[in-house]
């Protein structure tokens, strides 16, 4: 699996629309960042320190195709990037993240479950 974290309020929206079309970071660079599971805490501690309001999708990365590339990104490593909207039909777990915990301990504490 990887994942995609995100704010509820654009997941609630991307639902309704049956698919995400990415955050403003993901427009800038032309794809959607996603995170492999060795990968998605450094993502939260690095991007999402300090927010809110977030959920951690869980994504079959089976049900994106071509769609998906790894490319290297940080120190090398690869991490899954979707070319195109993230369909609604790929996620197949919306955890919300709570606010009382930091961001990275409360992705950890999902994955662990």
């Amino acid at each position: 699996m990887i994942y995609k974290l995100l704010s509820a309020a654009e997941w609630v929206e991307a639902e309704a629309r049956g698919r995400y079309d990415g955050s403003a970071v993901d427009h800038r660079d032309g794809f959607i960042h996603l995170s492999g599971r060795d990968q998605v805490i450094e993502t939260a501690e690095r991007h999402f320190t300090g927010q809110t309001g977030l959920v951690m999708l869980t994504v079959d990365p089976d049900r994106l195709g071509d769609d998906l590339r790894w490319e290297p990104s940080r120190r090398g490593a690869l991490f899954p990037h979707v070319y195109g909207p993230l369909p609604a039909h790929a996620v197949v777990a919306v955890h919300a993240l709570p606010d009382d915990l930091p961001v990275a301990e409360a992705v950890a504490a999902q994955l662990d479950r």
